[in-house]
């Protein structure tokens, strides 16, 4: 059984990327450049951006963080995203979700210029991936594919069964796995919250692709013998045998399913360092014009 590494593949990626970034340096190119907004206090979405703005400095990327209070209304909002979408320097941007309830993620997704949407959340971009273009690739569904692609799992003509139908993750990841390119060539079965005979669907799969967002749903009677899991939850749980008082944990429960799985990704440690490392990526291809010209 092999553990899918997802934080040792994404300081590979991490280390590509800064290497080429060197080499723009060099040739006189322009540095590439994020910009992030934070609207509100939210702990979790201060640590997310946090960590992307630290990855930036770690591949030599430059980056901006646009700290908005939580009562912005949503005009003002969309003027931000307006005033970074004209400035020919930033080359990719990103909207830290969650936004405050009174703001439409729509009319602000919308409003980002699909040639700096590096998050790849834009119709522009998800039309343009549908069609097998080139586009900019929503990073979560991106990172499992290069696991795949760097751990050599064979996908073409396998069963690949994806739990959970979210526009971020579960929908973009049918799509890929069905691509005509590897990885990809699946069969593929979009499954959801309220699939009928989901366990043994799921016990059908040679790719077992988890993004529900339930605490260890996914046990081992619902998986084959052999299949390769990639588990995308995250949950933090209580454990008093902690340090911390908490641990995480994911869709999956690891202990069970790792002994059947022939590979698994860990939580933590699996598929969420990817995420960060996708989104530099996306933003090196903006900063270099390779998705648009």
């Amino acid at each position: 059984m092999i553990i899918i590494d997802g934080k040792k593949t994404s300081e590979e990626i991490k280390t590509e990327i800064a290497q080429r970034v060197a080499e723009i340096k060099v040739e006189g190119g322009k540095t590439p450049h994020l910009a992030a907004i934070l609207v509100g206090s939210d702990g979790a979405s201060q640590t997310y951006v946090g960590a992307k703005v630290k990855s930036c400095e770690q591949v030599g990327f430059e980056s901006t963080l646009v700290r908005l209070e939580e009562s912005v209304s949503e005009e003002d909002l969309l003027k931000v995203v307006e005033e970074i979408n004209q400035n020919p320097g930033i080359d990719g941007l990103i909207v830290q979700l969650p936004l405050p309830k009174h703001i439409s993620v729509e009319k602000v997704t919308n409003k980002i210029k699909p040639q700096k949407d590096v998050d790849g959340f834009t119709p522009a971009n998800v039309g343009r991936m549908t069609l097998g273009w080139s586009a900019y690739v929503a990073a979560t569904p991106y990172g499992i594919v290069e696991l795949l692609k760097r751990y050599k799992i064979e996908t073409s003509g396998k069963h690949c069964v994806v739990i959970g139908r979210s526009h971020i993750v579960g929908s973009p990841m049918s799509i890929l796995m069905a691509r005509n390119e590897y990885p990809g060539n699946c069969t593929v079965t979009l499954t959801h919250s309220r699939t009928k005979n989901l366990p043994e669907i799921a016990k059908t799969a040679d790719i077992l692709i988890v993004a529900l967002g339930k605490p260890e749903f996914v046990t081992a009677d619902m998986v084959k013998e052999g299949a390769v899991v990639i588990d995308v939850g995250i949950h933090r749980i209580e454990d008093s045998s902690k340090k911390s008082g908490f641990r995480l944990i994911g869709d999956v429960k690891f202990d069970e399913v790792s002994k059947k799985a022939s590979a698994i990704t860990p939580v933590p440690g699996g598929v969420g360092p990817m995420t960060i490392a996708s989104l530099l990526y996306n933003t090196l291809l903006a900063a270099e014009k390779k998705v648009f010209g």
